[in-house]
């Protein structure tokens, strides 16, 4: 039998995400050796398809900008959101530690930030906040990569043009006045310009922004500390001593190797939203498994949970949700559908959610993950979970709806394909969709009668500083709520997906994971999805997973490298590789 290779280092990490990125890059700050192992062809994870945005409260980009705000706002924040799921330790490690990790990616690598200081937090209980604790990767240019880029994940396709990412914020706010505003009209066609430059010279776009953006600068700072990245490498078991984890079984490019990492494992592989067999354990609403669509990447099918479970560690789903919920339209493609994440246009105003019987069931402009909670709540039992969005022409040609883009691309072709369902009344659209007709009409009448002054007293959408954000700024008198009137009328079926799973391995506030008595796995970590949500299964803020899991990644890093937690806090001397006494 061919012996296998063995590869010596001191830190593995399995995944590329931002959680596992954040632990490569620290610890390779640290002087230590680290192996990267992807099991895909691509870099980045889930994160690469993200919005890119991270949720870390007393964030310096806030300080300079003069918010400042002492810890004890975003705690009681988090108390009041989390209840029974609080978790002090790792709270305190988040809000404490998060500003000092984005010191440290500022200072000492090629991660730099753009705030989120008008972004507020999703809900308006005690300890919220209207902006100040959100943060994005910089755009990038990703020639900068060098051939690195070809190993970057590409966005989303369905959240692009034709491959051209857009940032959140003025980004997409003059793609959506283009034809409304000359300086929009001419920010726009810079824009395709140099998209369609960089397609015929390097094959996709160089403007990288949002999770695409972060990635690639946590790969060209790995590059730079000398990390080994390594694709096609899936891990097929971990190894360990009497005592401790001791590294990794990895079949890379077909061929097994034996990678031994003196330090320890951080799991980093994606959290389990394509395993179906654990979906239909955890997921309530869907016993087979099958009835739920994510828009995370197929390969993270929960590898770095069952290698975990492997060495005894403690899985844990006992959380209020299992998944990050968002709802969900299929798109229909000769390869297979693919699912189209709804995130901004539920907010706009002019669209309303109906279930089968024509009703409506939640305010359209809370986030996604209260949407979807609230749908599920709704469904009665038996009955497949889905909602209809409900647009006027007018709508559809200014935002789009989900997938269709808005004018000047043609909605014909959306129509044909069966991903929008049209009707020149809404009588026609409720047959086309198999919507109650009397239940629709009577909605959207009553929405109508106060909608047409920007008023929604039966879901008060635009009632919050979120709500609003997400809103049409340009839209008086609330930015949420416009009547909907004039055919042909557009309906698009939204069905229950996840950005990403919540439950996962037990972990401390090190990230170290934790068997079934609270016992930390020597030479065992899991950052990102592969460990349970410090937030419990609710979803406070935007940025509440790439936060925490570029926290606890640098902790976890720190922690492999031997430094003690009191000695690594914002003004303290650590040693970072080639730059001795840094002031992290």
């Amino acid at each position: 039998m061919k012996r296998e290779a063995i590869i010596e280092c001191d830190v593995l990490v399995l995944g590329s995400g931002a959680g596992g990125l954040s632990a490569a890059v620290t610890a390779a700050a640290q002087g230590l050796r680290v192996i990267v192992a992807e099991k895909e062809a691509e870099l980045g994870g889930t994160t690469a398809w993200s919005g890119g945005w991270m949720w870390i409260p007393r964030n310096p980009l806030a300080a300079r900008a003069g918010i400042r705000e002492d810890i004890d706002m975003p705690r009681t924040y988090l108390q009041s959101e989390l209840g029974a799921r609080f978790d002090a330790d790792k709270a305190d490690a988040l809000l404490e530690r998060g500003p000092e990790m984005l010191e440290f990616f500022e200072q000492h690598t090629a991660v730099r930030f753009i705030d989120g200081n008008r972004i507020p937090d999703f809900h308006t209980t005690p300890g919220a906040a209207v902006g100040g604790r959100s943060v994005c990767a910089m755009p990038f240019d990703g020639r900068e990569l060098g051939p690195l880029i070809h190993k970057l994940r590409e966005p989303l396709s369905v959240l692009t043009i034709n491959g051209m990412a857009l940032a959140s914020g003025q980004d997409l706010a003059h793609f959506y006045r283009a034809t409304r505003s000359l300086k929009s009209a001419l920010y726009v066609t810079r824009r395709l310009a140099a998209f369609g430059w960089h397609k015929l010279r390097h094959g996709r776009s160089m403007h990288l922004v949002n999770g695409n953006a972060l990635v690639a600068r946590l790969l060209k700072s790995a590059a730079d500390r000398g990390v080994d990245l390594r694709t096609r490498a899936k891990a097929i078991a971990l190894l360990r001593d009497e005592t401790r984890v001791t590294g990794a079984r990895v079949e890379i490019e077909g061929a097994l190797h034996e990678i031994r990492a003196s330090r320890g494992v951080v799991l980093a592989c994606g959290g389990f939203p394509h395993d179906v067999g654990r979906r239909a354990s955890t997921f309530a609403y869907t016993p087979s498994g099958r009835e739920h669509w994510s828009a995370a990447p197929r390969a993270n099918t929960g590898d770095g949970i069952r290698l975990g479970e492997s060495v005894g560690a403690h899985f844990n789903d006992t959380l209020d949700a299992p998944a990050a919920w968002a709802p969900v339209s299929l798109v229909p493609r000769r390869d297979g559908d693919i699912a189209f994440p709804h995130l901004i246009e539920r907010a706009k105003p002019g669209v309303i959610a109906v279930t089968r019987a024509g009703q409506r069931f939640v305010n359209e402009a809370s986030s996604y993950h209260d949407f979807i909670s609230a749908l599920l709540g709704t469904t009665p039992a038996g009955e497949e979970v889905c909602a209809w969005l409900i647009c006027d022409h007018r709508f559809q040609r200014r935002y789009g709806l989900g997938f269709s883009k808005p004018f000047p691309f043609p909605v014909s072709a959306y129509v044909r394909s069966g991903y929008l369902k049209q009707g020149a009344t809404l009588a026609d659209l409720a047959a086309a969709c198999g919507i109650d007709r009397q239940g629709l009409d009577s909605t959207v009448s009553a929405y109508n009668a106060y909608a047409k002054d920007g008023f929604d007293p039966q879901f008060h959408k635009g009632s919050t500083p979120y709500n609003r954000v997400q809103g049409d700024a340009t839209h008086a008198p609330n930015p949420c709520v416009a009547p909907i009137e004039k055919g042909p009328f557009y309906a698009v079926k939204l069905l229950p997906g996840s950005l990403g799973t919540f439950a996962g391995l037990a972990t401390d506030a090190n990230a170290r994971v934790l068997d079934g008595n609270d016992h930390a796995i020597p030479g065992l970590y899991a950052v990102g999805n592969d460990s349970a949500s410090m937030m419990g299964g609710r979803y406070p803020s935007g940025g509440i997973t790439l936060g925490p899991a570029m926290t606890f990644g640098y902790l976890a890093a720190l922690s492999l490298a031997g430094a003690a937690r009191d000695e690594t806090r914002a003004g303290s001397s650590i040693h970072i590789k080639g730059q001795c006494n840094d002031t992290v």
